[in-house]
């Protein structure tokens, strides 16, 4: 138990002694540590019933975990939260939030007292989640219950990346770019099927500067878990490859915080330097509010003003008063700043030996921590010659990547078991892997830069979130675009975090043909254009994908989704005079040719504005106008986000507002291209879902052809003609071409919906 000593004893005098003290003889607490603990207890209590909402039980169970962790574990510096040789700290249960914020008020991150009292308030330092760079000493946003442990995987695996890239053969645990990821989870994190894949993947990996705490209280906002999760989770961990631990303050029958076996378990998992460690932590949530300890009600909602004064009896504090912290206890924890500053200077010593010891590293370092691209680095990007026959524009991204390779070392990145469908692949480029996990295909080793993330998108995401946070390198993640709906939860928090994350999302539309509708994409370029901060790329042919990529690399301020097709497009000639330079991309949209009738300078009769495929559509489309004597300009518009960004002036340029005549083409819904063509406009779209057949033939069936554009521009030639109809058309969707398709077997009910295939393919993968 916690002694006492004679002249801080007094602080804890006025505990309820049935309480029973922390075990804390090893770790050194004494009774200002224990009565720090317990005002965390109290400050998560006051801040949720003033705001009159939250989750205040967590944070009173876990203010051991948390005192511990900041106050004696963790490697860290209140006066620099941004320290390169920091631990990092992932609150994986982030409605937990006040778990994080007053460790961060109480060791000096900058938070005040103020700020834990406007908790879950407008404008306030304290949201009601954590929210990275909103707060000093967050690291991550965690929202959705099971993207933080996911993306500290991430974490996990940058850290040995950069190792790999700033000081591969120094000795393990002797690096200054050695750090701990350190993950609190709970029960709703280990329902969450995003962490199985997570788990598997960092067993496999042989995470070992990971460290995860399970907090299995075994209460969600529906009471007890045992109506709906009963598994053995230590087991299943255990079978992933993790180090496993338990340490239960409730083996006795009473309950006792042993903050000793604590620790003895935090360097257990330290020493572990070849699996990630699991500590599973049994705790009671609220614990010691009377009645509410053990119950949902303590897990999301504000305890309410009597148990607050109870519990406040209990641990020895005026139940009239709110928000104490002693300046006893805040001199303690200030402390840790000093410890912090000490803790730093001394990793600066090894870091400057290690500058001096390697000069070029050294300046590689500094340009990653300043996210600066090298000079000259654009001259490696590939220029693709003309051809009819053209190139798949995965293929030409795959191409760009493996050029980039010498000169961008911080690139790196791999797909979700489809290397060769979205050609993610480096050439050369060794895998990111542990050495006995090499494959007679794939040879590498824990240095490696080629991912293989499985077949885990869910994971996929939340890993590139956590690589890119940590900040030095650029990750890239593919998959088919139609299981970006797998990811979309981490795509959000990319964007909400402003994380330079790039997806690499190939088999873009209905033109992957034969593998039918389950794998063809309808509505995902609406709906990921739908998320604020993403952009959402689309390049015409494998010279604009070029300009794209290097778009993407040049922001660093947000993630982007390279939007790929499986088919070939036409590598337009850039040098005829017809078609403008693929630079122009980078504008997220641009002039790419003007039509051939009415001489030079004239104003085109109808804008034609396509994206991807499409765009060859849109230019044959210009062709069958021209012989009608129409002169159509034909627009790229590879990415509606970039456009937008442009100054009205180029915006107005490119499509001039007096030119209402317009039709746009993408095989997707039409929704959001209203936007752009206007109340005249015409919008050839794809309003339902795919069929099993050969490309070409699918794009003749449901109308996405030359025909059907230039049928279009004349239709909005004439309403462009006449008054202008606020909204425009509501129909947008194309014809369906030529002729009814079966949808399904005949049922007997009569004559079944046969305009939109539904397709019936197979769900494999290609």
């Amino acid at each position: 138990m916690v002694s006492e000593p004679s002249n801080t004893a007094s602080v804890i005098a006025g505990r309820d002694r049935g309480l029973g003290l922390p075990v804390a003889d090893r770790v050194g607490w004494d009774p200002v540590d224990v009565r720090a603990v317990d005002t965390v207890r109290l400050l998560a209590a006051d801040a949720v019933q003033k705001v009159g909402n939250g989750h205040p039980g967590t944070a009173m169970s876990l203010a051991p975990l948390a005192y511990l962790l900041f106050q004696k574990v963790m490697r860290h510096d209140p006066g620099d939260d941004r320290w390169l040789g920091r631990d990092r700290f992932v609150l994986s249960c982030g409605h937990s939030s006040l778990t994080l914020y007053i460790q961060l008020y109480l060791a000096g991150y900058g938070l005040e007292l103020s700020d834990l009292q406007a908790y879950r308030t407008w404008g306030s330092a304290t949201p009601g989640h954590p929210e990275h760079r909103h707060t000093a000493g967050v690291e991550i946003t965690t929202g959705p219950l099971g993207q933080g442990l996911a993306a500290a995987v991430g974490m996990a695996m940058a850290a040995r990346r950069e190792r790999g890239l700033l000081d591969p053969d120094a000795a393990p645990g002797t690096s200054p770019f050695d750090h701990h990821v350190y993950v609190i989870a709970s029960d709703g994190d280990m329902m969450e099927g995003v962490t199985a894949e997570a788990g598997s993947l960092a067993g496999h990996q042989e995470l070992g500067n990971l460290v995860v705490f399970y907090d299995a209280n075994h209460i969600s906002i529906e009471d007890d878990t045992d109506v709906s999760f009963s598994e053995d989770v230590p087991a299943r961990y255990a079978a992933y490859g993790w180090h496993v631990q338990t340490v239960d303050w409730t083996r006795t029958g009473d309950y006792v915080e042993d903050v000793d076996a604590l620790l003895a378990a935090i360097e257990a998992a330290r020493k572990e330097t070849g699996r990630p460690s699991l500590i599973m932590l049994r705790t009671l949530i609220g614990w010691p509010a009377p009645t509410r300890q053990n119950t949902g009600k303590a897990h999301g909602s504000a305890l309410g003003d009597e148990e607050v004064a109870a519990t406040k009896e209990l641990l020895g504090f005026d139940p009239e008063r709110t928000f104490v912290v002693e300046d006893e206890v805040l001199a303690r924890t200030r402390a840790a700043s000093d410890r912090g500053r000490e803790a730093h200077a001394q990793w600066q010593e090894a870091f400057s030996a290690w500058r001096e010891a390697n000069p070029d590293r050294g300046t590689l370092l500094d340009r990653l921590q300043a996210q600066e691209l090298p000079k000259g680095w654009t001259e490696a990007l590939p220029e693709f010659p003309a051809d009819p026959k053209g190139m798949a524009t995965r293929k030409a991204s795959g191409e760009v990547l493996t050029a980039l390779a010498g000169v961008l070392p911080e690139l790196w990145g791999g797909s979700a078991d489809l290397a060769e469908s979205n050609n993610t692949t480096m050439d050369g480029e060794p895998s990111f892997v542990p050495a006995d996990r090499q494959t007679k295909e794939w040879k590498g080793g824990p240095y490696g830069r080629t991912l293989h993330f499985g077949i885990r998108e869910h994971a996929m995401g939340a890993v590139l979130n956590g690589i890119a946070l940590q900040s030095l390198t650029r990750p890239y993640g593919g998959t088919f675009l139609t299981f970006s709906d797998y990811m979309r939860p981490a795509v959000r928090l990319a964007a909400l975090m402003r994380l330079p994350t790039t997806y690499v999302w190939t088999h873009d539309s209905i033109g992957l043909g034969e593998d039918g509708p389950t794998h063809q994409p309808v509505e995902h370029l609406a709906a990921l254009r739908a998320v604020p901060g993403l952009d959402v790329v689309r390049p015409a042919d494998a010279n604009e994908t070029a300009a794209c990529w290097r778009a993407v690399l040049e922001h660093t301020d947000r993630p982007a989704g390279m939007i790929l097709t499986r088919q070939n497009l036409p590598v337009l000639d850039r040098d005829s005079g017809e078609f403008a330079a693929a630079s122009g991309a980078a504008h997220g949209g641009y002039v790419l040719a003007e039509g051939t009738e009415g001489g030079d300078g004239a104003s085109p009769d109808v804008i034609l504005v396509a994206t991807g495929s499409e765009v060859r559509i849109a230019l044959d489309a210009r062709a069958l106008l021209a012989r009608d004597g129409l002169r159509a300009r034909v627009v790229s518009m590879p990415c509606r986000e970039w456009f937008a960004a442009q100054p009205r002036d180029y915006q107005d340029e490119v499509l001039p507002p007096e030119v209402r005549a317009r039709v746009s083409v993408e095989a997707a819904v039409g929704q959001g291209w209203r936007d752009v063509v206007g109340d005249a406009g015409r919008i050839v779209s794809l309003e339902h879902y795919g069929a099993s057949a050969d490309y070409q033939r699918l794009y003749t069936e449901f109308g996405i052809t030359a025909e059907a554009v230039a049928a279009a521009a004349h239709d909005s030639v004439h309403d462009a003609a006449g008054v202008p109809r606020p909204g425009g058309r509501q129909r947008t969707s194309a014809p369906t071409g030529g002729g009814t398709q079966r949808t399904s077997a005949p049922t007997g009910g009569g004559t079944q919906r046969t305009s939109a295939p539904t397709g019936g393919g197979t769900g494999d993968r290609p």
